[in-house]
């Protein structure tokens, strides 16, 4: 398959599934839709695949939006049966969001590879800092802001998302905790967000991506069947099975920690994403 050598395609196959389950298990614990994980991992497929350099970190994206579209329904899902999730956010944050994520798409469209990157390593490091050495005294307001700074938010959480390939967890889990809101349900929260960032998303990818497929027309993952412009069905099929399987999994997980051991271990994660793409930039 694409004159790939059977060790190093086993091996891929392998880490693509490996990396479907720690999607999941980061979607339920976390409420983000674990698209720190799937990019990396995408990032090399794409690149064994020989994908330009040009088009490969929005076709890693792309890939990943998709990718959180069942692990964001079956997050939230469980984190809402155990009553976590605030549906009143949801409902401010639902049009704005979605106009963000249409936003994103369209500048994914023109945008360097190296500004996905960017975004990554600004807004990682930003919430890793808050969540490892913040303190309590960090607040920007007791409660939650009135609604056309919820709605601002909103929108600008949907731009970067997309422009990121996350489900929004990161960007709404440091808003929610600044305006006092406890860890659990911020990230129970989060997981809606999801389903309304994915989605959208997914569908802006391939719009973007689109006109792109017919420069590289020797390309094969860049082509139909295994691509729609900047969504890859071959990652698609490969992260679906194990993320959707472990997403309930992490659920349940989170209910079970401390509040300070569940921001550790979210610090700590969000710093090692942002150390790694900020080693790719400087590459």
């Amino acid at each position: 398959m694409f004159g790939i050598p059977l060790f190093d395609l086993a091996w891929l196959l392998v880490s693509l599934l490996v990396a479907g389950a720690i999607t999941g298990l980061l979607a339920g614990v976390f409420g983000v839709g674990g698209g720190a994980v799937a990019v990396p991992i995408l990032y090399e497929l794409f690149r064994i695949l020989e994908v330009p350099e040009e088009v490969r970190m929005p076709l890693c994206v792309g890939t990943s939006l998709a990718v959180i579209i069942p692990t964001s329904i079956r997050s939230f899902n469980a984190h809402k049966a155990k009553g976590a999730v605030d549906m009143t956010i949801l409902r401010v944050w639902a049009v704005p969001v979605v106009l963000g994520v249409f936003i994103g798409s369209v500048i994914a469209r023109y945008a360097p590879a190296d500004l996905f990157k960017a975004v990554f390593v600004i807004v990682a490091g930003i919430s890793a800092i808050r969540l490892l050495f913040g303190k309590d005294t960090w607040r920007l307001g007791l409660d939650m802001p009135a609604k056309p700074i919820m709605v601002g938010y909103g929108g600008i959480i949907g731009i970067l998302s997309a422009l990121m390939g996350i489900g929004g967890g990161q960007l709404s889990n440091l808003f929610m905790t600044f305006y006092n809101r406890p860890i659990h349900q911020a990230i129970a929260t989060s997981s809606g967000l999801g389903i309304l960032i994915s989605i959208p998303g997914t569908l802006g990818y391939i719009y973007a991506g689109w006109p792109h497929m017919a420069d590289y027309p020797t390309v094969s993952a860049f082509q139909p069947p295994l691509a729609l412009g900047y969504v890859s069905l071959l990652g698609l099929v490969l992260f679906i099975p194990t993320s959707t399987w472990m997403a309930p999994v992490g659920a349940r997980i989170t209910h079970r920690l401390s509040k300070r051991r569940l921001e550790v271990a979210f610090g700590i994660f969000l710093l090692l994403v942002c150390v790694r793409f900020a080693f790719s930039l400087l590459g």
